[in-house]
């Protein structure tokens, strides 16, 4: 199977996977399966294995980051008016999600070990930084533009 091929079918397949969240973000998640499946070099098979994965993660980072964003950061903001318990519980609740935001970061490289070599795990880690890079920089490009 050539390259395009892979690419079209692992784009076709990611975005099957991915639930429906408006076309800009769905648009966003098109061009970081395409991105990382090209920088990586998956093959058919390992990113038949690796995409489900991939997006299991996903969800679990994002349901972390939505608890961080209502119990957080909302309350964070007002940290001046919480009394020593409520600062205390907020304190425990912050400690606790990064302590969840590290172990899933720990079972999602583990799982992805077994379905592809360390060196890809590795230009996947550095796919996601360049590809989160390449954003911002759209971005800013955009919004100086506006």
């Amino acid at each position: 199977m050539n390259k395009r091929a892979l690419i079209l079918c692992t784009l076709l397949f990611g975005t099957f996977l991915m639930h429906a969240q408006g076309p800009v973000r769905d648009r966003i998640k098109t061009l970081k399966v395409a991105f990382i499946t090209e920088q990586v070099g998956l093959t058919s098979d390992e990113a038949q294995q690796f995409w489900p994965i991939y997006n299991a993660h996903e969800e679990t980072m994002e349901d972390i980051r939505r608890k961080e964003r209502t119990e957080i950061h909302a309350n964070i903001a007002r940290a001046q008016e919480l009394s020593l318990n409520e600062s205390e519980q907020l304190f425990d609740n912050l400690l606790a999600l990064q302590f969840d935001k590290q172990k899933a970061e720990r079972e999602f490289l583990s799982k992805l070990r077994t379905v592809i070599p360390a060196k890809k795990v590795l230009l996947m880690v550095k796919a996601e930084e360049d590809f989160k890079k390449q954003m911002i920089q759209q971005f800013r490009k955009r919004r100086g533009r506006d």
